[in-house]
């Protein structure tokens, strides 16, 4: 954009403008997770018990990241807005108290984590050895929480300004160096005291840290960001500063109960045994892969809703909407349609243990089951964000995956015998209940629009 806003030149919300938004953005987040898929693959081949402890790890971690990245939502939001209304100029100040929460948030988490998500995970009741081998996983992943929020508020910074592709470039080279590190380290060949779960994790944090100076070298180097006021010292707004909490309240409200539902069944998993755990940890770290898809979908979406909503056209604010829709529900059936034909060589992929990839083919062909309407939930729930409105979302989170999802997945896993499948089951429904119930507060929401 270079600054440009919608008052600059007519506003245009088309497919095109979306693919063109979404497809660097939808790099970005595959790009995200894609140091948790190497992770998990690397892990995995080396041992499957060490795959346990990665998973179990990273549980608690899931929930205290995508709770934080909800408190700092507000940075895209706000940016979005203020585009919209042709203040391109007061985004900086956006920015840098972004960046200033950002740090706060990772300080806060990482001292909690890091203290309590071992005695958390002991206090579950594991099978003998899964805690004691988690927790110094976990403790490095609360570290790296750090770097991973500072420099995630410059790549939504960056998107809202429609400047994806340099964050998207740096998140691929972080994701080559921490291929590297996991190859070299991870088999315990590598003449340092580090292997398997623990040697994956610093690699996590070593890239997570290379990430962070690479989102704020871009943004450094971009002559737009001064005249932005990115570099100097912002002036008083508490209003603005308000508004920016109040939306990541609701955001990371529901990306808490969302996160924390699915970890939930992490620990049912790890209630059933060994082999549940690892084939669950493969069934979630592809459905989390398979969710960056409409996850930048709605990163786009959000962004066009947003730019006119602050520009006051009602018309736009619809028309983005509907454009989002039909873009997630045609991408994530064909998605679907690839793990469904695929799902056995997807299983021996990600792990040798002949019984874990048995479990893992069925579990995921279930799973191409919720995969649309995981994706339809996401892109409704931003497009709502987007107006700011962000307790509906949470509202409507909390009912289905902490009411419904949680205890229909410990019904069915445990007492009806359905083990893995059941955990599955259980996602399916609540995604179809969330997608239903967010997408008719959009459109409530559009109705009430003036004009």
């Amino acid at each position: 954009m270079h600054g440009a806003t919608p008052h600059d030149e007519p506003m245009r919300i088309g497919l095109g403008p979306l693919l063109r938004l979404a497809g660097p953005v939808v790099l970005s987040r595959l790009g995200i997770m894609g140091m948790g898929l190497v992770d998990t693959i690397v892990v995995g081949r080396y041992s499957a018990t060490e795959l346990g402890y990665n998973a179990l790890g990273w549980a608690p971690t899931a929930v205290v990241l995508t709770t934080s990245i909800g408190l700092l939502s507000g940075v895209q939001v706000l940016t979005s807005q203020a585009i919209g209304e042709g203040r391109a100029s007061a985004t900086g100040a956006i920015l840098r108290y972004g960046a200033l929460y950002a740090l706060l948030i990772g300080l806060a988490a990482c001292v909690i984590l890091a203290g309590l998500g071992g005695p958390l995970l002991e206090a579950l009741g594991m099978q003998p050895g899964l805690a004691k081998g988690a927790t110094p996983v976990l403790q490095l992943f609360a570290v790296s929480l750090i770097p991973i929020l500072i420099a995630d508020v410059g790549v939504f910074w960056l998107e809202a300004h429609g400047r994806p592709l340099p964050a998207t470039l740096a998140l691929w080279v972080t994701n080559a160096i921490n291929l590297a590190l996991n190859l070299w380290l991870v088999p315990g060949t590598s003449g340092l005291p580090v292997a398997g779960a623990v040697a994956s994790a610093w690699s996590t944090l070593i890239s997570r840290l290379a990430l962070l100076a690479l989102i704020w070298g871009l943004i450094a180097a971009w002559p737009a960001a001064r005249e932005m006021g990115v570099f100097r010292k912002a002036p008083r707004d508490t209003a603005m500063t308000a508004e920016l909490r109040r939306i990541g309240y609701g955001a990371a409200g529901s990306y808490f109960i969302e996160s924390l539902a699915f970890s939930a069944m992490a620990v049912i998993a790890g209630w059933i045994g060994a082999v549940a755990v690892a084939s669950w940890a493969i069934v979630i770290n592809l459905a989390a892969l398979v969710f960056m898809v409409p996850l930048g979908l709605a990163t786009a979406t959000s962004v066009l809703v947003g730019r006119a909503y602050g520009a006051r056209d009602p018309a736009g604010v619809a028309h983005a909407g509907r454009i989002g829709f039909a873009a997630t529900t045609v991408v994530m059936l064909a998605i679907s349609a690839a793990i469904a034909i695929g799902n056995e060589w997807i299983a021996a992929a990600y792990t040798r243990d002949v019984a874990v990839q048995m479990v893992t083919a069925a579990a995921l062909l279930l799973a191409c089951l919720f995969f649309a309407a995981d994706g339809l939930q996401v892109v409704a729930a931003q497009a709502c964000r987007a107006q700011s409105d962000v307790w509906m979302p949470m509202t409507t989170h909390l009912a289905s995956y902490t009411v419904v999802m949680m205890p229909l997945g410990y019904l069915l896993a445990i007492p009806m015998g359905l083990a893995v499948d059941g955990i599955v089951w259980a996602i399916v429904a609540a995604s179809l209940l969330s997608a239903v119930l967010l997408w008719g507060r959009f459109v409530m929401l559009v109705r009430r629009l003036p004009g």
